[in-house]
């Protein structure tokens, strides 16, 4: 039982010792010999994988021919939101018109964001990390979950896309919900609490023969091997049990879509305590042909995703303390192609959603041609004589004061580089 509990956690990158939760939980938790649970900020990052078109989005051009399923005076706005009216040409999903409507007023966007690059590669890693020229950088997601909940069971969520953790947390990585199902109830046959291995007395006993052994070795010396092995074997039984408490936010029914899959098995593992953030992807936005066909059936269905996490999480009670972080690595460009499609293009935008960000906001900007505006750092308005370029490591030192990690040993480790006089200022609102 323990070694096919080991090898799951091996597949699903679980953490090896218990995080300190709240005091009376962590009490209480003690007492069941489990880990007690992360009580959040928790957080989610979208990933539009392949290069989104933002002005069929949050961006909207309607002259030039960069859009040709609407025109300059189509353009819809909500608040402080204009956005493309594209209602009438979607065959799924939500709209912008839905999207808008329902989340404008907490909805924060940045247009005129510089990914510097158009290949994919690269443009992902600089999105997910801020550093563009390392492969060793963490994306945010592994960052705050090392900094906020590194053993945390399943810590840091991926589901695709780049997934890099610079080797400071444990990648997650569970595809499917019965797939959680048989984590969250290792000690059941097949994860089906009803068929468990043993029965309570006897894991009581096994619980109990471990701990005892672990107290005695831990006043001996070891090898580091013998070591992390035995503490592997003491992890594997702490995090089981804290496992468990998942099973209850599993929902019974699967979702057909792809994103809300995903976003089942994060939401009911922050419920349950036991991640800090999760990676959520969904692919095939590079619409080198026939763009608006594509970027019509995809954009919908990345708006439907992010409102059914939000309205999911509403119902978990969790909405409150989750942060949502929407991205793609590159746009498309202000010209189509002969096949009708949208090239690679450097410049886009993101949007956030979560606690203490205030919505309703729009900063940066784009020209009628689809270039970047520069943007004064201080006052976050439009300087097109001394404002900056905007790039993702602007936007990953915002996110690391965001979530007070700026300054953790971890966030020192691997540094963004900016000066301090290129840091923005009051960005969160």
């Amino acid at each position: 039982m323990r070694r096919d509990f080991l090898k799951l956690c091996g597949m699903a990158g679980l953490g090896l010792a218990c995080p300190i939760g709240p005091r009376s939980y962590s009490l209480e938790a003690q007492n069941r010999n489990e880990a007690p649970p992360y009580d959040g900020p928790y957080y989610i990052v979208f990933n539009a994988s392949g290069g989104w078109d933002t002005t069929y989005l949050m961006d909207p051009k309607g002259v030039g021919d960069i859009n040709r399923l609407f025109k300059v005076g189509d353009i819809l706005t909500k608040g402080n939101h204009k956005f493309a009216p594209i209602a009438k040409h979607i065959q799924g999903g939500m709209s912008n018109e839905s999207f808008f409507g329902e989340f404008g007023n907490e909805l924060f966007t940045l247009n005129g964001l510089d990914y510097s690059v158009n290949n994919h590669s690269p443009g992902a890693r600089y999105m997910a990390t801020g550093k563009l020229d390392s492969l060793a950088y963490p994306t945010f997601a592994a960052l705050v979950a090392a900094c906020k909940g590194p053993t945390c069971p399943l810590s840091f969520l991926t589901f695709g896309n780049y997934s890099a953790t610079g080797n400071i947390v444990a990648m997650s990585r569970v595809p499917y919900l019965p797939s959680l199902q048989k984590i969250a109830n290792a000690d059941a046959i097949e994860g089906n609490p009803k068929s468990p291995y043993h029965d309570d007395f006897a894991l009581n006993r096994i619980e109990k023969a471990l701990r005892e052994q672990r107290e005695t070795r831990l006043t001996m010396p070891l090898l580091p091997r013998q070591e992390r092995a035995e503490s592997m074997l003491y992890a594997a039984q702490i995090n089981s049990k804290a496992m468990q408490r998942v099973t209850r936010h599993i929902p019974s029914t699967i979702p057909k879509e792809r994103l809300a899959q995903q976003a089942e098995i994060a939401l009911a593992s922050f419920k349950a305590g036991v991640c800090v953030s999760a990676n959520l992807s969904i692919g095939q936005f590079d619409s080198h042909v026939n763009n608006d066909q594509d970027q019509m059936k995809l954009l919908p269905e990345l708006l439907a995703g992010i409102a059914y996490v939000m309205r999911r999480a509403e119902a978990l009670k969790i909405r409150d303390k989750l942060v949502v972080i929407i991205q793609s690595e590159m746009g498309r460009t202000p010209t189509y192609n002969k096949q009708n499609g949208k090239d690679h293009w450097s410049i886009g935008s993101i949007m956030f959603l979560g606690p203490r960000i205030k919505g309703n906001r729009v900063i940066g900007a784009t020209d009628e041609k689809q270039f970047h505006v520069p943007l004064n750092p201080k006052t976050l308005s439009i300087d097109k004589a001394k404002g900056i370029r905007i790039r993702p490591e602007h936007i990953h030192e915002a996110l690391r004061q965001y979530a007070g990690i700026a300054d953790h040993g971890f966030s020192r480790k691997f540094p963004l580089g900016l000066p301090e006089n290129e840091k923005l200022q009051g960005f969160w609102g």
